[in-house]
């Protein structure tokens, strides 16, 4: 039947049909084929950039962790033999928060409870920041109530020497 069909066109017709299912068949591969892998080959690419990007600036902050943790350790040398108990009580009142320090208290050896009340949060913050960027000091356990002045809380936390 097909080849009846076929044998009865003229020649040109013929050609015509040849050359169209070959342009036809050429963009369907381009359509499915090739056009798809390409685009997902310049995706994987964009995101092997991204990646590459990635690790390098993970690897910077790597050093810079490692730089910052180094600096925190040998930091626990500047106290001037103060014992951590000693060294919160100090700090704290150096810092803004004689009023507000409640109770100090050794939870073990390496670790002091410290309650605050009608502390300002944001001094309290800064003044934990501190502790664990200059003396390598941490803080194990937080909480904190807001009151109903503007700004101020009561707080209790557990401050611990980084081994």
């Amino acid at each position: 039947m097909m080849s009846a069909w076929w044998n009865q066109l003229a020649v040109r017709d013929r050609r015509v049909l040849v050359v169209g299912s070959v342009v036809v068949a050429i963009f369907l591969a381009w359509s499915f084929v090739w056009h798809p892998l390409a685009n997902e080959r310049s995706r994987l690419a964009s995101q092997l950039d991204n990646s590459r990007r990635d690790l390098a600036f993970v690897r910077v902050a790597e050093t810079e962790v490692e730089h910052l943790r180094n600096a925190g350790v040998r930091s626990r040398a500047d106290r001037q033999g103060k014992s951590l108990l000693a060294l919160a009580d100090v700090s704290a009142r150096a810092g803004g928060l004689e009023g507000a320090l409640k109770r100090l208290e050794p939870v073990g050896p390496n670790s002091v409870r410290a309650s605050f009340e009608f502390a300002s949060f944001d001094v309290l913050m800064n003044w934990i920041e501190g502790m664990a960027r200059d003396y390598g000091v941490q803080i194990t356990d937080f909480s904190a109530d807001r009151i109903d002045a503007n700004g101020l809380v009561n707080a209790r936390l557990t401050l611990e020497d980084v081994p």
